[in-house]
């Protein structure tokens, strides 16, 4: 297994992964990647052999985005690193690839001397397994909003990012 970069090479990739888990995530088109990509502060992926089986995009706050949780965060927190999204193909879980990505974004928040790092998972439909792997990593809930036109309830989590060990 080897974690590295994103590149716009890996984006059919990234753009299959994240359809296969879509109903926990937002819709992603090839455009809006690109667009996520270049404001992206941390975009990894994890290949097993040549091929992608997992990735994290996650932005800092103050930039060119819309999504209602990442702007839920930028009015509340001045300096932060927001986990977009986390995909491990279902192939793939229970290898500890989400906790290798989730590794990533803390020692990248740490290097940039970052106090939070914040994301969401569902509640509604619930997600009991993503609230569990946030828990470990010490994830605790901030906010709660409904999202896709009332059909999802998210909560918003921050972790306060200090030396794990």
């Amino acid at each position: 297994m080897t974690l590295r970069p994103a590149t716009p090479q890996d984006f059919p990739a990234i753009l299959a992964l994240n359809l296969e888990s879509e109903r926990f995530l937002s819709p992603l088109t090839p455009a809006r990647l690109a667009h996520l990509h270049r404001q992206a502060d941390l975009h990894q992926v994890i290949e097993d052999g040549r091929q992608v089986v997992a990735f994290v995009l996650a932005l800092r706050e103050g930039r060119d985005y819309d999504s209602p949780n990442y702007l839920f965060f930028g009015t509340r927190y001045a300096r932060f690193l927001y986990v977009d999204r986390v995909v491990v193909a279902a192939a793939a879980q229970g290898r500890g690839l989400g906790r290798a990505l989730y590794e990533a974004v803390f020692a990248h928040a740490s290097r940039s001397q970052l106090p939070w790092v914040t994301c969401e998972y569902d509640i509604e439909p619930p997600n009991p397994a993503s609230e569990r792997f946030h828990r470990a990593f010490g994830f605790m809930e901030v906010g709660r909003q409904s999202v896709a036109g009332g059909k999802k309830q998210v909560s918003l989590q921050a972790a306060s990012v200090r030396p794990r060990g």
